[in-house]
């Protein structure tokens, strides 16, 4: 049996421990189930603004203070656009009236009238060709000039023309307006209904409301000021639902599986708070090189969200928080 200096025994010795050391570890954290991540409450804000330019005259909350969702949080001044809205409804009921004017047609009296109007002419007509005729019996006879026979005859012919003028304004009173006439007044009806729509949305943009439960986070302007169209006024801190974003890495992405319970827990905070991992990034957040060793696949991270279900105001927005996964039974 060979038999090792001390010293050297001793290197194998110490060797193999921490090659055990090092298997047994790895073998540990192979068929360890739960994950420890550190993370951060995300950042969650909105600024509300709004879709029109006007004079502020209403702010009615300061920064700190907690609003619910649909609290109205400021205004304009809101007269030019109800002046618009109350031109935009007299040019609409105008449309309607227009369009109904046509599509009744005409009255049963302009009809009547128009009747009349075709009776008189005719009379005028039987008149003037009489005239007509009695002049030209007496040319021959030399008891009118050739002069007052044109005249009788001019005369006859207009007769003739405007009672053709009033049979067709008969005619068009009888069959009543032209389609195209109606199709016409439909399109600026409608029109005039898009105006008046929009009138009314301008209208409503003149005020703001909380989207969700939040804090005022920053008060940006005062009133007085004039804002134009996206012009921030408010910077609000959203409640609710309270969201962490934490990193896995590659190697033990298996263990961030969407669906799974956590525990939080904070530095500043005692409770222990729940909460389930909702999210994991389709692709690592830093660029891979083109040739990669194994220990460079290992920094390769994924960015895991986490929905906590008993946030409380322990939990602020920035805040460090240590996220683990529950073990399997």
């Amino acid at each position: 049996m060979i038999r090792l200096p001390r010293p050297i025994a001793i290197s194998v010795i110490v060797a193999a421990l921490v090659l055990s050391v090092i298997i047994g570890y790895r073998l540990f954290q192979t068929s360890a189930t739960s994950l420890t991540l550190f993370g951060n409450v995300d950042i969650r804000e909105v600024e509300m603004a709004f879709r029109q330019s006007g004079r502020l005259t209403i702010m009615n909350f300061e920064e700190g203070e907690r609003v619910t969702a649909g609290t109205l949080l400021a205004e304009l001044d809101s007269e030019p656009f109800q002046e618009r809205l109350d031109q935009a409804q007299a040019q609409y009921e105008e449309a309607i009236a227009l369009l109904e004017k046509l599509q009744h047609g005409f009255r049963n009296q302009e009809i009547a009238q128009a009747e009349e109007s075709v009776r008189e002419t005719e009379a005028a007509l039987a008149f003037a060709i009489s005239e007509f005729e009695r002049q030209k019996s007496s040319v021959s006879s030399g008891a009118t000039t050739r002069q007052t026979l044109d005249q009788a005859r001019t005369a006859r012919d207009q007769a003739r023309a405007q009672l053709g003028a009033a049979r067709q304004d008969l005619s068009l009173k009888r069959e009543g307006s032209r389609q195209e006439d109606i199709a016409a007044a439909t399109a600026q009806l409608a029109g005039t209904k898009a105006a008046l729509e929009e009138a009314r949305t301008a209208l409503s943009d003149t005020r703001i409301s909380a989207p969700a439960d939040a804090i005022i986070q920053s008060r940006i302007r005062e009133p007085g000021s004039m804002v134009g169209p996206s012009s921030p006024v408010y910077s609000l801190s959203l409640k609710n639902p309270v969201y962490l974003r934490a990193y896995v890495s590659e190697t033990e992405l298996t263990k961030a599986i969407p669906g799974t319970q956590v525990t939080v827990n904070c530095d500043s905070c005692s409770k222990t708070y729940q909460g389930t991992i909702g999210f994991v990034s389709a692709r690592a957040e830093f660029t891979p090189k083109t040739v990669e060793t194994t220990d460079l696949r290992t920094d390769l991270v994924y960015r895991v969200r986490i929905t906590v279900t008993d946030a409380d105001e322990g939990l602020r927005q920035g805040m460090p928080v240590t996220i683990t996964t529950h073990e399997n039974p």
